[in-house]
């Protein structure tokens, strides 16, 4: 029992990083300056909770794959709620959304193949076969590196959806979204890469060990 109730803290973090993303842009979306503001302060509170949940799942020795699937599932709802919400508010491109989604589903799928033969994204079952994948998705250089520009995208858009276009702020966004996407595209083809064989069995006849049928 006190294990289960360990787990609610991880858990937790997980679920507020969710619950702030959809109000942050809830706020953005009212029209009040004051509201905007919030949504801002919250857009960074949401980004810089991301790692606190595997931090606390570490310390309290309840680090497991599922957390990580988790942790990844979470990151992706709340990158994809702000690249959408930006769209929708004319401040990016739909392209941008576009490309960000299409990377996201293709990479969950061949992590997922690769999940049900025992591996993780990450860690000591890592998918990872190569040393350029793993630095390049795994390190600490270049986790900071997409976090950091990602989270310079959202809060300059943000502002920018808050107080319009200003000669500033707005050429940097558009700079800090090209980076964003570029990142986003150079850390997701070598994890596809990587997977082929995961995606080569699944493909064979009895290699999805999660259904037995093919469903339309």
């Amino acid at each position: 029992m006190a294990a289960s109730t360990s787990y609610v803290v991880p858990n937790t973090i997980i679920g507020l990083r969710v619950v702030f993303a959809f109000v942050a842009v809830w706020l953005l979306r009212t029209g009040s300056v004051l509201a905007g503001g919030i949504g801002v302060g919250l857009i960074v509170v949401t980004i810089a909770m991301d790692g606190l949940d595997g931090y606390a799942a570490r310390r309290l020795g309840l680090a497991s794959p599922l957390g990580a699937v988790l942790d990844i599932t979470a990151d992706r709802i709340v990158e994809h709620v702000f690249w959408i919400a930006f769209a929708v508010a004319g401040v990016v491109p739909l392209w941008v959304p576009l490309i960000v989604v299409t990377r996201s589903l293709l990479v969950d799928a061949a992590r997922g193949m690769a999940f049900a033969r025992g591996k993780t994204p990450f860690g000591r079952s890592t998918m990872m076969r190569s040393s350029l994948t793993r630095f390049l998705t795994g390190s600490r250089l270049m986790r900071n590196a997409y976090g950091g520009v990602k989270t310079a995208a959202f809060v300059l858009l943000a502002l920018t959806v808050v107080i319009g276009t200003h000669p500033v702020v707005a050429p940097s966004a558009n700079l800090a979204v090209v980076m964003a996407v570029a990142l986003c595209l150079v850390r997701g083809v070598p994890v596809l890469v990587d997977s082929r064989d995961f995606i080569a069995a699944a493909g064979q006849p009895g290699g999805n060990t999660g259904s037995t049928s093919h469903r339309r």
